[in-house]
């Protein structure tokens, strides 16, 4: 028992020695996650507000005829009618895109055109940007956008120091970044998430480092627990008053003892849940059935011909009390033909292309019970349910998901749940039995998101600011005990290496 325990401690000291600056980090900058997210990016939200009213007047082409010129007749992709450079164009998925006004397909104008993008997105003139340069290879700020490069980088001469990144093949600002969103970054999500460009731009590596760090601190975290038991030597009869005598260490040991104690638990498992969102060895992985029940929820491919054109006086008095329109995506909902509209309000427009009529009331829970089934006919529905609020698996994390939501429960294999938004008629989420195990260990013991508290804010705020200092106060002093030690070590090894040489110089 004697030999375990000492290796037990031996590892849990090194271990410790090698990680604690790095838990500190961990713990500090999940405070500032909690208020400034993930990296910089371009919302959808944002993206709109900054996207100038489509002018319907203007639009000469029909979607078909838009779609032939771009060869695109199946109307296989995502199609969207949005304002390019000041003029209307249609965007045909990964295809292309079109001006809708003479039919001229948008091209590559070089830098001085990534500028036109950036002053109509920013409403300056052209002479506030400067064009810093082209992007093909990602920056500390695109690393998740590396599927869209090459990125024209634009400096702006405004108070926030903005930078924009445009890409010229999609035709306008795909992220924006200031010096207040990129500062928050550097001491919340880029430490948090270890996204240093020169390590995160090589995924493999990456992930390698993620996953045995974390690995490795959850068995320290695991030893140290483990320990505190072990050492723990109350006298008979014990007494709670004199609970402080029965602590084996003084000085930095005891309380790096005592806040492991108190905080030890937390520390595992937010470490651990840390781990698991990696999802080592695919462990929350299933097969889920969306592409199937989405198909059927869609009721077959788009049918562009059905789109009638826009008639600018039709469209005005359509929209007079709807707001602004400022893109309009051409979809087909339960085998009929719709044009989405998005604008200034929050919650997307379906207007029947057949009668240009808008639709404001959720398609019904009968309909869309019967197309999953069509899309899903092996698997028996345990139970639906319309949703009017969040539930514990599909909830908001920062932007808001639509409402209301059926949810769907299947007898399959997978214990699969999934949540179709009633008012689009499209599948938004899905959880297998093992993704939502993964949801309470994740983000249940990550995030401390257990509704019973996570929606009582400051409560919540308080009781993860006071853990997460907790557990960074514990790491802290196991980062001086561990410098007194490699320095204790250092000068026994020289005192060593002195008494040989001058015991070589008697002899």
């Amino acid at each position: 028992m004697i030999r375990f325990r000492r290796w037990l401690i031996l590892i849990h000291r090194w271990l410790g020695i090698a990680l604690c600056l790095l838990f500190v980090m961990w713990f500090v900058s999940g405070i500032g996650m909690m208020y400034a997210g993930g990296m910089p990016q371009l919302t959808q939200r944002a993206r709109l507000e900054h996207m100038p009213a489509l002018d319907f007047a203007r639009v000469r082409l029909t979607v078909v005829d838009a779609a032939r010129r771009m060869d695109s007749t199946q109307g296989g992709g995502r199609i969207v009618l949005l304002t390019l450079l000041g003029r209307p164009a249609y965007r045909f998925g990964g295809a292309g895109t079109i001006f809708a006004d003479t039919g001229d397909l948008l091209s590559d104008g070089g830098p001085s055109q990534a500028i036109k993008m950036a002053a109509a997105f920013m409403n300056l003139p052209d002479e506030a940007l400067h064009h810093d340069r082209v992007l093909t290879r990602a920056d500390q700020w695109t690393i998740g956008r590396r599927g869209q490069l090459p990125l024209h980088k634009i400096r702006v001469d405004d108070a926030a120091q903005t930078e924009l990144y445009v890409s010229t093949e999609l035709g306008e600002v795909v992220l924006s970044t200031t010096r207040g969103t990129r500062a928050l970054a550097w001491v919340a999500a880029i430490p948090h998430w270890m996204y240093f460009a020169p390590l995160r731009l090589n995924d493999s590596l990456w992930r390698k480092v993620v996953l045995w760090t974390s690995g490795l601190g959850t068995i320290s975290a695991l030893i140290g627990l483990i320990l505190a038991v072990i050492l723990f030597a109350p006298s008979a009869p014990f007494r709670v008053n004199r609970i402080g005598s029965y602590i084996p260490y003084s000085g930095w040991m005891r309380w790096h003892y005592i806040t492991g104690a108190v905080f030890g638990v937390f520390v595992l498992t937010w470490v651990f849940s840390g781990l698991l969102s990696l999802e080592p060895w695919d462990w929350a992985s299933t097969e889920i059935p969306g592409g199937e029940i989405q198909a059927a929820l869609t009721g077959g491919p788009m049918s562009l011909s059905e789109f009638p054109p826009f008639e600018a006086a039709t469209w005005n008095r359509l929209l007079s009390s709807s707001g602004v329109v400022k893109q309009v995506e051409f979809k087909r909902v339960q085998g009929d033909q719709y044009f989405v509209l998005q604008g200034d309000e929050p919650v997307p427009l379906l207007v029947a292309a057949s009668s240009l009529e808008i639709r404001r009331q959720p398609f019904s829970t009968e309909s869309l019970l019967n197309l999953v089934k069509e899309g899903y006919p092996d698997a028996p529905i345990l139970e639906s349910a319309l949703l009017s609020e969040y539930d514990s698996y599909y909830y908001a994390r920062g932007a808001e998901p639509p409402l209301p939501i059926l949810r769907v429960k299947f007898d399959d294999a997978g214990g699969n749940w999934l949540y179709i938004d009633a008012g689009m008629s499209q599948l938004v989420a899905a959880y297998s039995r093992r993704a939502r195990v993964e949801r309470w260990i994740y983000h249940g013991f990550h995030s401390l998101d257990f509704s019973f508290w996570y929606y009582n804010r400051p409560l919540w705020d308080i009781g993860v600011i006071a853990l997460s200092l907790g557990g960074a106060t514990l790491s802290m002093i196991g980062v001086v005990i561990g410098f007194k030690r490699l320095r204790r070590n250092v000068r026994r090894r020289g005192t060593s290496q002195a008494a040989v040489s001058l015991g070589r110089g008697e002899s």
